[in-house]
């Protein structure tokens, strides 16, 4: 009884020294972002890393999340013979929860793996310490430009991935099931408020990217130096970020619909 005692305060004590130096680590790099108005090159070449690259995952699922909700959302409503709100159904789903939710998690599997293992490797080849040896802070050098391209990247993509989805649905229920084209249209453009639903999504997408986008690079500069804990880095990086995308995502939607 003691022993598991000690090892669970050890373990307290130890998980609350790591939150406390995350979010000291995420004030030095906001400290940094203003810097990068001199050099937007570097962020610019981030949001291609994170954005641009994720693009291909991004418009698939769209597209099939969107089909699915057309189908499963048509044999719903055709049993209350109001199959002709579809489009309001396929379009608050994907603005409201599903664009953002799913683009965040999408996004953290394929981009912030790879910022997680890219500064995690260059901690290991102790590419970092070189930079501090010539007086560059690697924090701002390395880390800014990719927590504020993510920030930048996610909400674009969670936007695409809607606007994929939207149509993926339009196509399952006007061109397979037969739904009225116009009504699909119409009633989705009478139902959706751009301040109570694509604005929310917005919001969350943002904060779903500041996220992370912060997870992700805390986890590649705070990893051990080697294979292994490049490897641990990583997927605690994925599981983390998941993990606070949904927490987050429930705080949110109580918060906006409240």
């Amino acid at each position: 009884m003691i022993e598991w005692l000690r090892l669970f305060g050890e373990q307290t004590l130890a998980a609350t020294a790591r939150l406390g130096r995350g979010y000291l680590f995420l004030l030095r790099v906001l400290l940094g972002l203003p810097g990068l108005l001199l050099r937007p090159g570097l962020v610019i070449t981030q949001i291609y890393a994170t954005g641009v690259l994720s693009l291909l995952i991004i418009v698939v699922s769209g597209l099939f999340v969107g089909m699915v909700l057309g189908l499963q959302g048509y044999n719903t409503l055709v049993n209350f013979g109001a199959e002709q709100s579809l489009g309001v159904l396929v379009a608050l789903s994907l603005t409201r929860e599903l664009g953002p939710v799913v683009s965040a998690l999408l996004f953290s599997g394929r981009a912030g793996s790879a910022l997680t293992a890219e500064i995690g490797l260059m901690k290991a080849t102790e590419q970092l310490s070189g930079m501090e040896m010539m007086a560059v802070d690697p924090e701002r050098r390395v880390v800014a430009p990719r927590l504020l391209g993510g920030m930048i990247a996610l909400p674009l993509l969670a936007a695409i991935f809607t606007l994929v989805g939207v149509f993926g649905g339009y196509f399952v229920g006007t061109v397979l099931l037969g739904v009225d084209s116009g009504a699909y249209w119409s009633q989705m453009q009478a139902q959706v408020s751009f301040t109570d639903d694509v604005v929310n999504g917005v919001i969350k997408s943002l904060v779903f990217g500041f996220v992370v986008s912060w997870t992700a690079v805390f986890e590649g500069f705070d990893c051990a130096p080697t294979s292994e804990g490049v490897s641990r880095a990583t997927t605690r990086a994925v599981v983390h970020s998941s993990l606070a995308v949904l927490g987050l995502d429930f705080i949110l939607t109580a918060l906006m619909f409240d």
